[in-house]
């Protein structure tokens, strides 16, 4: 930080005179009036002689002065008119003239007004004067006498960062031009009305983003001042996504509207044949986020000079949303043990938790899994200006090697080995897409790229991952930077079942092709609705392009031997699923789907094994385990049902009630090996919210939250969330037990602020159930309009 200059308000004599005699002369020649009235003016002509000698102990501010000033240099103008240490006769407010001062600096600040509308920062709550680069903003600067361009120098010093300096572009000099030429940082006057001048300030479409800090130097044939630096007239610059020569630049307003400005979302989990949603509050836009999205930025430690390339800032954020290596703003935690902190299932906004990490100087706030980690990623991607969605994709792969497969290895008696097996795929995992030029890749990588804030691997020794362009990782260029390799292998890997010999080594017995990588999905351009952007990920699965894009990614991985020529298979196993699937508390069923396309009879031994899983994929405990033997006749299609009851699983269950059926077998006649895994969840209700009475702001209304238990158990210790941006801040309630099969009801009362369509968010947790939410639509009207 520059070193703060002591402030002199009104002092442009200081400095001025080589040496200054006491004068009693002029005193003692009216001894003899001693009225009051002489009293003070001879008390005032002291003062004024001692601030001349002692600035520090006699400082005399002027009303006028809104802007304190500092003069840093004036021409020695005496030295021909004073001799002899003689006082000249030029006064104060002579000399005040001479010098060109800034009394004060308005920077047209209203979330209404023309700046904050045109750079569409007016829905920040927020008073701070908050601009996009690359984009004209207007300002007025009140003087201390009328600016005269062919006499009087003035420029703008802007700095951001701990060590500000020109060559970083943390400290930005603004000159004053006729005429702007745009692209760069440069003012010029558009208005002046007396001692007031209007500039327009332009600024660089690559600008570093922050929060600088602004003073004003003036210059002129009597000498040079400061402006001192006044907080309140800092400026927060963000990146530009209607600024063309932006690298963020999107060109659809469709586009911007939801992916920079709007602040609700919606977050897709469970699996690819059970969909569920729910509504996410990003509050990019509530009072102090941005504060605390700059935060983290500098809670990184790393330089602001790099925070002008968004493909750095995002890496960045993607370490610093997550709290291994720099105590980022989440601690993840999937051993559904969250006694310590909040369940990542109680989560339905980016606010509280930002807000909590900011207020608490850089502590993690504790617990959040991989769509907590993405939910509060967009929310500062948008509060910066970076274009963000949140995406999930179903069954992803976890890659733990680097070979771009993902591995199940199994014992002589085709069963799994769990020790060995490092590799996942979850059910789901969540992460997000910015958009934004590529010019460190080779031409067409630009546009979305995927970034991942959740630590599963590290990159470069941090946990965080991306921006990896969407472009390169669907055509298996997973050379290119940053991590396409590990996000390849979450949308496209192969899965490849290795067999234990009896020497100890492995040889891989089949391989699916199409198991990874499913309904990647987002919210849609506009609508609450589901916007599948498979095609963007992948080419189609089984195409020649998509294969292509397989083996080449492959044959840069650890295990490119995998890949040789398919094998003929007449007998294929299938698991399916009617309808929504099984409920929370009731039995599931299943379809086990067996085809054989030969005209020979198969006889197949399948083995099968039902286990508890995270939703990461990773083992918890193992349910039941059967061995069946079944008969095929020649291009015969069989089913059977399979059915697991709730006493098998009641007491397994954890977070996402997530299931993982794993089928193998051995067809007798022909040594082929069968092989697929089968995950499903067991869905839970929903919370109804219920709005009571007219919706104004400003005016006290309510909410009635319902909710029916669906287990044959008492629910203990149960807690309500409720958030709702506009409406009320985040709030817990703890409402104790809820008895087996019950229904209840609770109200909730609060006073909207914000006026327009707002979502009400609700979730509820407990030991024995989460993943338990609602939301409802309020549409609160304005104070004056309902009246």
């Amino acid at each position: 930080m520059p070193v703060e200059t002591r402030s002199i308000r009104d002092r442009s004599a200081v400095g001025r005179f080589p040496s200054v005699t006491l004068g009693f002369g002029d005193d003692t020649e009216d001894e003899n009036k001693e009225t009051e009235e002489e009293d003070v003016e001879k008390e005032n002509a002291c003062r004024r002689w001692l601030r001349k000698v002692c600035p520090c102990c006699c400082p005399q501010p002027n009303d006028d002065d809104l802007t304190d000033t500092v003069v840093t240099g004036i021409d020695d103008l005496d030295k021909d008119n004073g001799t002899d240490g003689e006082k000249p006769e030029t006064g104060d407010n002579e000399l005040d003239e001479l010098l060109l001062k800034v009394r004060s600096i308005d920077l047209m600040k209203s979330k209404s007004g023309v700046n904050r509308t045109e750079h569409h920062t007016n829905l920040y709550q927020s008073d701070n004067f908050i601009v996009r680069r690359g984009q004209n903003f207007q300002m007025w600067i009140t003087l201390s006498r009328p600016f005269n361009p062919s006499t009087d120098e003035l420029h703008l010093n802007l700095k951001t960062g701990s060590l500000p300096a020109v060559s970083k572009g943390t400290h930005v000099i603004v000159p004053l031009v006729e005429e702007l030429q745009g692209d760069r940082w440069e003012a010029a006057v558009v208005k002046q009305d007396d001692k007031r001048i209007k500039l327009s300030v332009s600024s660089s479409p690559t600008a570093v983003i922050g929060r600088y800090q602004l003073t004003v130097e003036t210059n002129g044939a009597n000498g040079q001042a400061v402006s001192t630096h006044d907080p309140a007239n800092d400026i927060y610059m963000l990146f530009n996504p209607w600024c063309e020569d932006d690298s963020v630049f999107m060109d659809s307003e469709e586009e911007r509207q939801e992916y920079v400005l709007n602040d609700i979302g919606r977050i897709y989990y469970g699996t690819q044949n059970q969909i569920g949603v729910r509504t996410w509050n990003y509050g990019q836009f509530d009072d102090g986020i941005l504060a605390a999205c700059l935060f983290v930025l500098e809670k990184s430690g790393t330089p602001a000079s790099g925070w002008g390339d968004p493909v750095s800032v995002v890496r960045i954020i993607s370490a610093m949303i997550n709290s291994p290596d720099d105590r980022g703003v989440l601690e993840g935690n999937w051993s559904g043990d969250y006694s310590l902190g909040t369940t990542p299932t109680m989560w339905s906004g980016s606010v509280e938790i930002l807000t909590e990490y900011h207020k608490n100087n850089g502590t993690p706030v504790k617990y959040g899994q991989c769509w907590v980690f993405a939910g509060v990623f967009t929310s500062v991607l948008r509060c910066l200006g970076i274009p963000g969605r949140t995406v999930t994709n179903f069954s992803s792969a976890h890659d733990t090697d680097v070979s771009l497969t993902t591995d199940v290895y199994l014992d002589e008696n085709l069963e799994p080995i769990e020790h060995l097996n490092a590799d996942s795929i979850w059910n789901f995992h969540v992460w997000s897409d910015c958009w934004m030029a590529r010019p460190d890749l080779p031409p067409g990588n630009g546009g979305w790229q995927a970034v991942d804030a959740t630590p599963q691997e590290t990159s470069q020794g941090t946990f965080r991952c991306g921006p990896a362009s969407l472009t390169a990782v669907r055509n298996g260029q997973v050379f290119l930077k940053h991590d396409c390799p590990f996000v390849f292998a979450e949308v496209n890997s192969d899965k490849i079942y290795w067999q234990r010999n009896a020497d100890g080594t492995f040889s891989q017995i089949y391989s699916e092709k199409k198991v990874v990588g499913h309904l990647i999905s987002t919210k849609a351009v506009g609508s609450d609705e589901r916007y599948d952007i498979t095609h963007l990920y992948k080419h189609p699965e089984g195409s020649s392009q998509e294969r292509i894009a397989v083996e080449t990614a492959c044959s840069y991985g650890s295990k490119a031997e995998a890949y040789s020529s398919p094998t003929a298979e007449d007998i294929s196993v299938e698991v399916l699923m009617d309808g929504e699937g099984p409920q929370m508390g009731g039995d599931a069923e299943l379809n086990i789907v067996l085809r054989n396309s030969s005209s020979e009879k198969r006889n197949v031994t399948l083995h099968s094994q039902v286990s508890v899983m995270y939703y990461t994929g990773v083992h918890k405990s193992m349910v039941r385990k059967d061995e069946t033997d079944v008969e095929v006749l020649p291009n015969e299609e069989k089913t059977f049902e399979w059915i697991l009851e709730y006493k098998d699983y009641k007491n397994q269950l954890i977070d996402q009630a997530a299931l993982m059926l794993t089928l193998s077998g051995r067809v007798k006649e022909t040594q082929q090996v069968l092989a697929t895994q089968f995950s499903f969840r067991l869905r839970t209700p929903n919370l109804i919210i219920k709005p009571i009475g007219k919706a104004v702001v400003g005016e006290k209304m309510a909410v009635e939250i319902s909710f029916t238990n669906p287990l044959p158990q008492v629910l203990k210790a149960v807690v309500f969330h409720v958030e709702g941006l506009g409406l009320l801040p985040a709030r817990k309630i703890s409402y104790g037990d809820i008895g087996s099969h019950a229904s209840v009801s609770l109200t909730e009362h609060f006073v909207p602020t914000l006026p327009g369509l707002r979502k009400l968010l609700a979730s509820l947790d407990c030991k024995q159930l989460t993943q338990v939410h609602g939301v409802s639509d309020i549409n609160v009207e304005d104070k004056s309009n309902a009246a």
